[in-house]
């Protein structure tokens, strides 16, 4: 009988799970493998940060779940407009993107 020797290596990357686990959203695709409710119920749990579904009429993107925040800047459709143009190209129907969006708001207001 042979003896055969072996050996084992292990290797590991930590790095801390941080709260809430996405930034400003998600964009889920239509054929995603979970749903906007599902996660909603996960990121309810997982913060007190408020999320809002804005759901999507598309082929390829099914739905999105941004801040609530987000949407006291910009309107549902303002972010819909911005995902079918921008972000549609680069996903594919079974796909979820991590959305990291900044909206900036410039006011000009002339002195009464």
């Amino acid at each position: 009988m042979t003896k055969k020797n072996r050996r084992h290596t292990f290797r590991a990357r930590l790095t801390e799970f941080v709260l809430p686990p996405i930034d400003d959203g998600l964009v889920l695709g239509r054929l995603s493998p979970i749903g906007h409710v599902a996660v909603g119920k996960a990121l309810s749990l997982l913060t007190t940060t408020q999320f809002e579904h804005v759901p999507m009429e598309d082929d390829v993107i099914g739905d999105i779940l941004v801040r609530s925040a987000i949407l006291r800047k910009i309107s549902p459709e303002q972010l819909r407009r911005f995902m079918l143009e921008e972000v549609k190209p680069l996903m594919g129907p079974e796909e979820i993107i991590h959305l990291d969006l900044k909206v900036e708001i410039e006011i000009d207001q002339e002195p009464k």
